[in-house]
């Protein structure tokens, strides 16, 4: 059998780097949940974590591993917004310099926050490119190798990947064993390292993640058995807009998640909307896919303990105001 890239040693290692660091954020419970879909729900709030995302896990756990000359040299990434954040903001706390490539439609909200971590740091800057005409990953390997700095790939690396994974592990060890764990997925690198603790913690949970409808390349990849590559999908759920899965990632998720569904727009803005109304919580609508196919129907679990990530809450507040008001 084929060793993957990342095993329950390096979460559990990940875990003790980032403390102190990251948030333990909150499990947070809504009787309206359950009764809605006849199981026990409990929803990990990434959204409250540093920056706004889980992203920020897997950005410290790598950066806090860069030898001395790394750091000195800094570090470079590309995203659609979280993990620009993370790693901007995962830089400036161990005081290295980040350049970081982002789309040039990224939520204004994503695109000054970057920014913001950024300032006052030298030699660190956004480079923007077009998300649908340009490859961010060809652009950002030119960038490392031209300036001398490490690339960070968003989802695509052991020590990303055993970061995002403390968040499962964090939940579980809260609320105890879950029969059932729900998952975003864009490329994989928070449902890949999710799995991996959760069935460390409890073997017998099933692991499902979910996609954009119109992103469907990891449900397409598991149905075909190899890494299937599409265009730039048109979805509200930004951060879930990758081509495909990554050649680490996926080898995990075929082993450890028990399949993939997908959930409209529409029913991302209904997840928000609960959110907002119900438990007074802003996730943006790549954070409500877990919870948007709980709620939708797309998987029913009555009578099950189920985990629901939230991974995140940065939403242009104009924009969140929109998303709200469509019926």
């Amino acid at each position: 059998m084929t060793a993957l890239a990342i095993a329950w040693d390096d979460i559990a290692a990940a875990q003790q780097r980032i403390a102190g660091a990251a948030r333990r954020t909150p499990v947070m419970r809504s009787r309206t949940a359950d009764e809605r879909t006849g199981a026990q729900v409990f929803f990990k709030c990434e959204n409250l974590q540093r920056m706004g995302a889980f992203k920020f896990r897997g950005a410290y756990n790598a950066l806090a591993q860069f030898s001395a000359a790394q750091r000195q040299a800094g570090v470079i990434a590309f995203s659609s917004g979280n993990h620009a954040q993370a790693i901007a903001l995962s830089a400036r706390l161990l005081g290295m310099p980040s350049v970081i490539v982002m789309p040039q439609d990224s939520p204004a909200a994503k695109l000054a926050a970057t920014r913001g971590y950024q300032e006052g740091q030298p030699h660190s800057e956004v480079v923007l490119y077009d998300r649908y005409t340009e490859d961010r990953e060809a652009i950002g390997r030119r960038l490392a190798e031209e300036r001398g700095m490490t690339l960070i790939p968003p989802y695509d690396h052991p020590h990303v990947m055993a970061g995002q994974g403390t968040a499962a592990a964090e939940l579980i060890q809260e609320v105890g064993p879950l029969d059932l764990l729900l998952v975003c997925v864009g490329g994989g690198g928070l449902v890949s390292g999710c799995a991996v603790a959760a069935h460390h913690l409890c073997p017998g949970v099933e692991v499902v993640g979910v996609e954009p409808e119109a992103g469907n390349d990891t449900q397409q990849s598991l149905a075909r058995g190899e890494i299937v590559h599409i265009d730039t999908p048109k979805t509200i759920a930004d951060g879930a807009q990758t081509q495909h899965s990554g050649r680490l990632t996926f080898p995990v998720i075929q082993r450890h998640v028990s399949g993939i569904v997908t959930v409209s727009d529409a029913q991302l803005v209904e997840a928000m909307r609960f959110f907002a109304e119900r438990m007074k919580l802003v996730v943006e609508p790549t954070g409500c896919l877990a919870a948007a196919a709980l709620f939708s129907g797309a998987v029913k679990a009555p009578g099950r303990r189920v985990g629901v990530i939230l991974s995140g809450g940065n939403v242009d507040l104009g924009r969140y105001a929109e998303l709200l008001a469509m019926r």
